[in-house]
């Protein structure tokens, strides 16, 4: 496995309970393994760094390390799903993917990862109120 490029860590705010700052960034790898098999050993990595599963959802952990996305496209088994159902939503995901693959095409939008976080991290529009007419 090779780390072709790696995002600078970004401090972000916590989903859930958790009431620290988390330390977010995302690397791109070269690999000979199918998308299960990393996962395995992103799990394994996990539990060296001292992860353990279990207890409450969203707590604190140590490390959390996903495949979000992979060149092969969509792909779907038990406990994975590529591209990560949620990675649309999270800008802790898009904000360090932007820094390293701002070119890369979501699978199911075909829309770029600049293009999504932009979506994601645009001002909300504020809605003009309808002219009064009185009474």
């Amino acid at each position: 496995m090779k780390i072709v490029e790696a995002a600078p860590v970004l401090l972000t705010d916590p989903v859930g309970p958790s009431h620290r700052r988390y330390a977010n960034s995302a690397a791109a790898i070269e690999s000979e393994l199918d998308p299960p098999a990393l996962l395995a050993l992103c799990k394994r990595i996990e539990r060296e760094f001292g992860r353990r599963r279990g207890g409450q959802r969203w707590a604190s952990r140590v490390l959390d390390l996903d495949v979000i996305l992979w060149s092969g496209g969509p792909f779907v088994a038990p406990g994975l799903t590529i591209p990560h159902p949620l990675f649309r939503t999270r800008d802790f995901v898009m904000a360090p993917a932007v820094h390293i693959a701002a070119a890369w095409r979501d699978p199911l939008t075909g829309l770029t990862v600049r293009q999504l976080h932009a979506r994601l991290t645009r001002p909300s529009a504020v809605r003009r109120a309808s002219k009064w007419s009185g009474p």
